[in-house]
């Protein structure tokens, strides 16, 4: 979704989150995520720097970074925040005009897709089902839910989306994605 949404929406920029988990294989500090320690995460929690955050069950917390939100606006973009349901939902709160979108898989075809990208172990593909289980009850809390059954119909449907809002809004304040 987030491909698409860059590929087809020239205005939108990624805004990179910050994460306590280890890099993966090929990623980029700072191109993925902010690899934070723990307690570089914490300090810069505690000095207001994060928009929103996340803690895992697993115990990962990930984050926006408020400088992300003002790098991309300097550059004349509009910000995109791909996050966790109770992070979507902090910047709906705190951003105006913020525009939020329920992206939701099929519990089983989440499943595959987890087991097929064979990153996580076992135990976190399942903790990662039962939350989201949990976060499909609040997807009437955003603006928009989109079902991803099928990819590339889900991607056009949040272009759109994007689209139809950002000819409608005056402040291009924000665009986030909760998926699962």
């Amino acid at each position: 979704m987030v491909e698409a949404l860059l590929a087809r929406v020239p205005e939108l920029r990624l805004a990179v989150s910050a994460t306590t988990r280890p890099r993966r294989r090929a990623e980029v500090d700072g191109l993925h995520y902010w690899f934070l320690g723990d307690e570089e995460f914490s300090r810069r929690l505690a000095e207001g720097d994060f928009l929103e955050y996340y803690e895992f069950p697993w115990g990962q917390r990930s984050g926006t970074l408020r400088s992300e939100l003002d790098r991309i606006r300097a550059e004349g973009g509009v910000p995109l925040l791909e996050l966790e349901l109770n992070g979507s939902l902090a910047v709906k709160e705190k951003v105006p005009g913020a525009v939020t979108i329920f992206v939701d898989a099929p519990l089983d075809e989440l499943e595959r897709r987890l087991r097929e990208r064979a990153t996580e172990s076992a135990g976190e593909i399942e903790e990662r089902i039962i939350l989201a289980r949990e976060q499909r009850k609040l997807a009437g809390r955003f603006d928009y839910v989109v079902e991803n059954d099928d990819r590339e119909r889900a991607a056009s449907e949040c272009v759109e989306i994007v689209r139809a809002e950002l000819r409608g809004a005056s402040n291009g304040a924000a665009a986030t994605m909760a998926r699962r």
